[in-house]
C-alpha cells in the first residue's frame, strides 16, 4: 500500500488530510516543519510527499529542493498563495503538483491518485471504478450510472457520492461533510448537505422515497449502506 508523508505546521490541516488518506487505505506519516520533512524523506521510503509552502525552520520550497538532491518521490505543494509565479517557482524547485488553500479534500485525493498512478505506486486507494448495488462511479471520467443508465451529477453531488462510496458504513455528520466536500474552512448552512443528499437519492436510488443505499443515521448524519449487510426493512 502506498506510503505518504504529510508535512504542515497547522495541526487541523494535517489531521484532516491524514484522516481522509487513511480512509483511502494509504499509510500516512506526518511532520510539522521543513527540516523534519527533509529528515523523514531521507530516512523513510515514501511513495508521495505533501508539503506546505509556509513552514517553520525552512519553507516548503527549500525542503522540496533539498529532497530533490536525493529523491525523485512525487511532491505536492500546499499553499495559501494562488499567483502563477509562485506555482512556477514551486515547479522549478522540484514540485510535481500544486494545491491552493482552502482546498477540496477530494481534489487533493484525486491529485494524489494521479501522481501515484504516474509513478507506478498505485494501490487500492487508486481505484478508478466504485460500485455499490446498482450504482457505479467512474472516478477518472467523473461519470455516474444507475444500472445501465448514465446519470448527470453536479460536481458537489459527485464528490459527496464518491466520499460515501469509498467509505461504506462510515457515518458522516453534516459538519463533517461540509468540511470534507465543501472545504475545511467552509462556513455554510447544514441544509446544503440535506439538499444534496436528497438530489442524490432522487437521481440514483431505485425508490427515492425508501432509499436503500444512501442512508440516514438519525441524529447523526449520512452513510452508504454496506453491501455486505442485509437490508433492514423500513430503515432509510
Amino acid at each position: 500500500m502506498p506510503k505518504i508523508l504529510v508535512v504542515d505546521d497547522e495541526p487541523v490541516i494535517v489531521k484532516g488530510i491524514t484522516f481522509n488518506l487513511r480512509h483511502e487505505g494509504y499509510q500516512v506519516e506526518t511532520g510539522s516543519d521543513g527540516e523534519q520533512a527533509v529528515e523523514m524523506a531521507r530516512d523513510g521510503r515514501f511513495d508521495l510527499i505533501i508539503l506546505d509552502l509556509m513552514m517553520p525552520k525552512i519553507d516548503g520550497l527549500q525542503a522540496c529542493m533539498r529532497i530533490r538532491e536525493f529523491s525523485n518521490v512525487p511532491i505536492i505543494m500546499l499553499t495559501a498563495r494562488s499567483e502563477d509565479t509562485d506555482k512556477l517557482l514551486g515547479f522549478e524547485y522540484g514540485a510535481d503538483d500544486y494545491v491552493t488553500k482552502p482546498f477540496n479534500i477530494l481534489e487533493l485525493k484525486a491529485r494524489v491518485r494521479a501522481l501515484l498512478r504516474r509513478s507506478g505506486a498505485t494501490g487500492e486507494g487508486g481505484r478508478g471504478i466504485l460500485t455499490a448495488g446498482h450504482i457505479r462511479l467512474d472516478v477518472k471520467k467523473r461519470c455516474a450510472w444507475k444500472g445501465q443508465q448514465q446519470v448527470d451529477l453536479t460536481a458537489k453531488e459527485f464528490d459527496l457520492m464518491e466520499l460515501l462510496m469509498r467509505n461504506p458504513g462510515q457515518v458522516y455528520s453534516r459538519e463533517n461533510l461540509l468540511n470534507v466536500v465543501w472545504g475545511y474552512e467552509y462556513v455554510g448552512d447544514y441544509r446544503t448537505v440535506d439538499v444534496h443528499v436528497r438530489r442524490l437519492r432522487e437521481k440514483l436510488e431505485l425508490d427515492p422515497a425508501s432509499p436503500q443505499l444512501i442512508r440516514t443515521k438519525w441524529g447523526v448524519g449520512y452513510y452508504l449502506f454496506p453491501q455486505s449487510e442485509a437490508p433492514e426493512e423500513g430503515k432509510a
